[in-house]
């Protein structure tokens, strides 16, 4: 391994000294080859919890045999979760079928308008799930979704009124390992053994991705806080996933904050436009390229990744490549996508589907309304989009010419999907939006933009910094014009301050 940076030795210094510890680590900049010196740095015994499988499966070769390595649910399910296999990955049970198992059987007048069962069973879902994210130990009413209309004093402690016994009975049905009329989440099983007030043995606790942890998974990770050395790590500016009850829980810890800024990844002109959106995320930390890596910003006439805002925008840009004659490859494959398309063909042409995702829609509008206003069904969504843009046969033949990763010209991905990879050149496709003018002008009479969100502005960064040596900016390039694109230039102490994917 290469000689640590002065910012690697002094977290080791940091970490051995027995203090808590928080590095916001930016793109590149070898989070987990930090955190193997640590963990190498010290006989004691520890934890590794990491965001997703394959995060924990790629620690464990890298980790001494002295760290443990797993995801929180895999945590969860090992302690708790194991009793209720039989429940998991059961057919999916609309909402409005639910709620009539629940006994919501007539709707409700609030005010001046009238609650129907299916939307007072969406309702009961929505409840459960926000509770399952929190880290509150009972159902409550601020649990309960706000609904358009019921605007009025009172009337949301109305509905809640209403919701919340039926939202508990969907609870209690949940306990039972081995039969219930409400759909088993694996999200179910991690409240339920943060709800043990569990204790985690370890010496010292590494919590990987931290800037996109549930309230559920931080409030076990501090609870340990007593008997083990806490180390957060994550990039604050990747925080992606606010959509699914994720919050960036590293910048309020009580604990030594420090960084890493220089990337390994990228040189300085890719760090430059980082920093950009880094600066307009109001971001703690400011990259440094490696001087000895060539990296270059301009057109890209041929890169290796092509990375989406949205998964519509990925699909159209699969057929474009395709229609150019490329290889192309979609991250984390086509097969699962096709298998839903020909179900959706079947749904059009008014056949039911034997697919299990599906198989409880009688009609494609059936499905459409699900996933438009069940909460149940927002991860198909996106499915729907495609089908009702592209139609089944289009994506179908599409997926069918799709290739593998390793024999492939160029991958498209979404830039959710593209966060912990990394490519030599990466091209920007043309989903991303450029701010809208405001009515407001400025001394020379042009219209001011609206303010990039934080939201985008992160989600930039993520996409900017999946390049080692070329980045085309393609659909960024708007930044160049923006005013207040904000300084390029790294800082030591900046102050602290969704789209959803497919599959």
């Amino acid at each position: 391994m290469q000689t640590p940076t002065d910012e690697q030795a002094h977290a080791t210094d940091t970490f051995r000294a027995g203090r808590h510890l928080v590095l916001q680590a930016g793109a590149g900049t070898g989070k987990t080859s930090t955190l193997a010196l640590l963990a190498a740095s010290t006989p004691r015994r520890g934890r590794y919890l990491a965001f997703n499988k394959d995060i924990a499966c790629d620690a464990a070769g890298r980790f001494p045999s002295t760290v443990r390595c797993k995801t929180a649910h895999a945590t969860a399910y090992a302690a708790l979760g194991h009793r209720y296999a039989h429940r998991l990955n059961s057919p999916r049970r609309p909402a409005w079928r639910t709620g009539q198992a629940l006994g919501i059987t007539r709707p409700v007048r609030i005010g001046a308008r009238d609650i129907t069962q299916r939307t007072l069973s969406h309702a009961v879902v929505r409840t459960v799930t926000r509770f399952c994210y929190s880290a509150d130990g009972a159902l409550a009413r601020h649990h309960v979704p706000r609904l358009r209309g019921l605007h009025a004093p009172g009337e949301h402690a109305q509905l809640a009124d209403v919701i919340l016994p039926f939202a508990s009975r969907a609870w209690a049905d949940l306990q039972d390992p081995e039969q219930g009329v409400v759909r088993f989440e694996h999200d179910h099983y991690l409240k339920m053994w943060a709800l043990t007030a569990p204790t985690i043995e370890a010496d010292f606790l590494f919590l990987d991705e931290a800037q996109d942890t549930n309230p559920v998974l931080e409030q076990v990770f501090v609870a340990q806080r007593d008997h083990a050395q806490l180390v957060m790590v994550g990039d604050s500016a990747q925080a992606i996933y606010g959509w699914r009850g994720a919050r960036d829980v590293m910048t309020g810890f009580d604990a030594a904050q420090l960084t890493l800024t220089r990337s390994f990844r990228f040189g300085p002109q890719i760090a430059d436009q980082a920093n950009r959106w880094l600066a307009l995320a109001d971001a703690p930390i400011r990259l440094t390229g490696t001087d000895t890596i060539s990296a270059e910003v301009g057109d890209v006439a041929s890169p290796d990744a092509v990375l989406c805002r949205t998964n519509i925008g990925a699909m159209a840009e699969v057929m474009r490549l395709l229609a150019d004659g490329r290889r192309v490859a979609l991250t984390r494959g086509g097969q699962q996508l096709a298998a839903l398309a020909i179900a959706a063909r079947d749904l059009k042409d008014g056949r039911r589907t034997n697919h299990p995702e599906l198989v409880l829609f009688a009609s494609w509008g059936e499905l459409q309304d699900y996933a438009a206003y069940d909460p149940a069904g927002r991860d198909l969504q996106p499915f729907a989009d495609l089908i009702d843009t592209h139609g089944p046969d289009a994506i179908l033949a599409a997926v069918d010419e799709l290739t593998d990763e390793s024999t492939a010209d160029v991958t498209v991905s979404t830039a959710h999907k593209a966060k912990g990879r990394e490519w030599p050149a990466v091209k920007i496709a043309d989903d991303f939006p450029e701010p809208k003018d405001t009515d407001q002008h400025d001394n020379q009479g042009r219209p001011i933009p609206e303010p990039v969100s934080d939201t985008d502005a992160r989600l930039a960064y993520v996409a900017v910094t999946r390049a080692r040596s070329r980045l085309d900016l393609g659909g960024l390039s708007w930044i160049d014009a923006h005013s207040g694109a904000g300084q390029t230039t790294p800082i030591a102490d900046a102050p602290v301050a969704a789209q959803r994917p497919w599959g």
